[in-house]
């Protein structure tokens, strides 16, 4: 049986929806976040020495990264689907959008993140030196970053519906973390059309719903 460590607000919540995609059972351990830090409970480091999510065990396999996840369960579970096969040209976008997620689109956004939360948790009348200190960093190299791989990821969506193609696959499973994170904190909005109908499209697949519903059901019971 396949057990998905699940942390509050992370990643995790993708490997739930590929999971609900696949038809497989499986359960959860929740884990909620420090409120203070924002940081994972020691207690998952008990399942791996990272203390980070996505986990998941299946048996004797402890697994842990999304990317690696998502192959993982894809590879074994999947019997031909969520991935082009491997002879067509999609599958080499299909590899490329796996790793370009965390690659390349978290990072800007991770810091991002951390720069908000230094204004929001300074002492209120340190907010001004934080806010001088970090707003240079953030109109020279954040938000420029961010901006372009926004543009970057709309004009490739012009190309087809899905990011690997034609056919949704689990690359799209995989993009959806750092673009719901987008819409929430980098200003991903109605200004880019083709990026904001692929996260409707995502969100109205019954499974993503379901996985919503199901990490929502464990976070109600803690």
């Amino acid at each position: 049986m396949i057990t998905v460590h699940h942390l509050n607000n992370s990643r995790s919540q993708r490997i739930l929806w590929l999971l609900e995609e696949l038809g497989l059972d499986y359960d959860i351990k929740y884990y909620q976040r420090d409120p203070e830090t924002m940081l994972a409970p020691a207690s998952l480091r008990q399942v791996h020495p990272l203390g980070k999510a996505p986990v998941i065990t299946d048996d004797s396999l402890t697994l842990a990264e999304s990317g690696a996840i998502i192959e993982y369960l894809v590879e074994r579970y999947g019997e031909g689907r969520f991935a082009p096969p491997l002879d067509v040209p999609e599958r080499l976008r299909y590899r490329y959008w796996l790793h370009y997620a965390e690659g390349s689109l978290m990072p800007p956004l991770l810091i991002k993140l951390v720069f908000d939360q230094m204004e929001q948790r300074s002492p209120f009348f340190l907010r001004p030196i934080v806010r001088l200190i970090s707003q240079p960093v953030r109109n020279s190299f954040i938000d420029p970053q961010i901006t372009t791989h926004l543009d970057y990821l709309e004009a490739e969506l012009k190309h087809s519906d899905w990011f690997a193609g034609d056919q949704f696959t689990a690359a799209d499973i995989q993009m959806s973390f750092p673009l719901e994170s987008a819409t929430e904190q980098a200003g991903l909005d109605a200004s880019r059309p083709k990026l904001m109908d692929w996260l409707d499209r995502i969100h109205a697949r019954p499974a993503y719903q379901r996985a919503v519903k199901r990490g929502a059901e464990v976070e109600s019971k803690q």
